[in-house]
């Protein structure tokens, strides 16, 4: 999906060094930080991390976002609970 709007291979491979790669930008990071710790166990989102978060999206795309994630996180614990494969649906072109 990335690659159909235009997001670089090169990007999209450098995405586990999002943190420290050029390719992305402080508004991508700060996403990117945010579905971490709402995806990965034990981790939380802190109060700073959430006002970071605010400085580069309005309410309306927090929202979004928070629901975005929260409904991929869901599809997947799902999907693992019952074995679903995967559909192949994304494939770089």
């Amino acid at each position: 999906m990335g690659s159909e709007l235009g997001i670089t291979d090169a990007k999209i491979e450098a995405l586990p060094e999002y943190s420290s790669s050029p390719l992305y930008t402080d508004s991508e990071r700060v996403a990117l930080q945010y579905a971490d710790c709402m995806s990965i166990t034990g981790q939380e989102v802190s109060d700073e991390l959430f006002e970071r978060l605010r400085s580069f999206y309005a309410d309306d795309a927090v929202i979004e976002l928070t629901a975005t994630i929260a409904w991929e996180n869901a599809s997947s614990k799902f999907n693992r609970a019952l074995s679903v494969p995967s559909q192949q649906l994304w494939k770089r072109r």
